[in-house]
């Protein structure tokens, strides 16, 4: 069954300005509700193929603090809307060293310019999580009173997907704000978990709530389907649907092969360097002698961040030509296998509930621990259609489909504008 088949409206039509646009999730989610987007920019290639492939060709490609609005936007007057998902990386509290001196944080200047200029009738913004506590709340007042100043009424509410139809625990700031004296409408909620307490919500038991929609549901259907890599641009007929890029990282390994006894560099650089030394042979010698540009120089610097030590295979070579004593032997050549400590790389996905954020990096595994989630499972989850069409290399594809705002999302708050608009 496909949970997201997203209709799409055929009201009044209303213009938007896109900015920050990626792939075009919430592009697409506008235009899914009835909206006509007339103009879009987004810095990144691939994510500008795959919105031109798939919403259309009124996206611009370039440096959105580089483009003369006044020339390439649109008239004013054709614009009811600005949309926009600003940069998030300053903000996340992933990034453990946010500050205001990011220049990505300021990157919503850009959005608020182009709304002072073209003073569309509301505007939405939207970000991460992080946004709400950086400076304990001060960045998120002063976001708010720079929209003010331009004559908008704003709130904000912090929106997690799963409630309202997405199978992914996806927690987004969202900003709303308007000039025409309406208040600013967010979408109800639609959705909760089988254990939420709906009185904590302030919800009556008939309001026709029903349960999140979890991984299962929404795509078991590919769990047993093989991933196609290699063919990127070919799509699998399942259950009916035409399913395109499901390609997907086999990197799911739990193991790796490290050195068994500790290694002191410094001590292993002055113990090659001196027998280097006593020797006819040279850096740049012993670099040509293994077919190497560059890597014999790194055996002899003491240096933490750009020293080396040699692989096993090399430093036998490096003995015979050096021909240096059985001192380190031991500790350089033991390999066994060990455990990887970053257990984050490693969590398996959630099957029975909704997913977690997905992500602009590598997803998280699948249940079945043979590869990580497809490109394909990844946009299902983000509420992409089957037929959306992600282009470029599969790292790529991960992080424009991360980096989007889940269609169905956006469509239930282009839905409650379009209301009032």
């Amino acid at each position: 069954m496909n949970y997201f088949r997203i209709e799409e409206q055929t009201l009044d039509t209303k213009n938007v300005i896109s900015l920050f646009a990626g792939a075009g999730g919430m592009d697409l989610g506008f235009k899914k509700a009835g909206f006509n987007i007339i103009w879009a920019n987004d810095f990144e290639k691939d994510a500008v193929e795959t919105y031109k492939k798939n919403i259309g060709n009124h996206i611009v490609l370039g440096d959105i603090t580089k483009i003369d609005i006044r020339k390439e936007l649109p008239d004013e007057d054709e614009v009811d809307l600005v949309i926009g998902g600003f940069p998030c990386q300053g903000f996340s509290i992933n990034n453990t060293k946010r500050n205001m001196k990011d220049k990505r944080n300021f990157l919503y200047l850009e959005l608020l310019k182009v709304i002072k200029h073209k003073k569309p009738k509301f505007f939405v913004a939207e970000n991460v999580k992080g946004l709400l506590s950086m400076e304990n709340g001060k960045i998120i007042d002063m976001i708010v009173k720079d929209f003010e100043k331009l004559g908008y009424k704003v709130d904000y509410r912090l929106l997690n997907a799963a409630d309202y139809g997405v199978p992914q625990a996806r927690e987004r700031v969202i900003i709303i704000g308007n000039r025409i004296n309406v208040d600013n409408p967010f979408p109800v909620i639609s959705h909760v978990a089988p254990d939420d307490n709906l009185s904590f919500f302030n919800y009556k038991e008939d309001e026709n709530l029903v349960n999140h929609i979890t991984v299962a549901e929404a795509i078991g259907f590919l769990s047993e389907v093989e991933i196609q890599n290699g063919k990127v641009y070919d799509y699998i007929s399942v259950d009916g649907r035409k399913i395109y890029n499901h390609v997907a990282s086999t990197k799911v390994e739990d193991k790796f092969f490290g050195r068994k006894y500790t290694v002191n560099q410094h001590d292993i650089c002055d113990y090659l360097k001196y027998y280097r030394d006593n020797s006819e042979w040279t850096t740049k010698k012993i670099d040509e002698h293994f077919g190497y540009r560059h890597t014999a120089g790194h055996w002899f610097r003491k240096d933490n961040k750009s020293g080396s030590i040699p692989k096993p295979n090399d430093w036998w070579e490096l003995k015979r030509i050096l021909k240096f004593d059985n001192k380190y032997d031991k500790q350089v050549t033991t390999f066994v296998e060990k455990n990887i400590k970053f257990e984050q790389s490693l969590r398996i996905t959630n099957w029975d509930r909704p997913s977690d954020t997905i992500t602009a990096t590598q997803p998280e595994i699948h249940v079945n621990k043979t590869r990580r989630l497809s490109a394909r499972e990844c946009a299902i989850l983000q509420t992409f259609p089957d037929e959306f069409i992600f282009t470029g290399a599969l790292n790529s594809m991960y992080r424009q489909i991360g980096n989007a705002v889940p269609v169905l999302l956006a469509q239930k708050i282009a839905e409650e504008i379009k209301k009032v608009l």
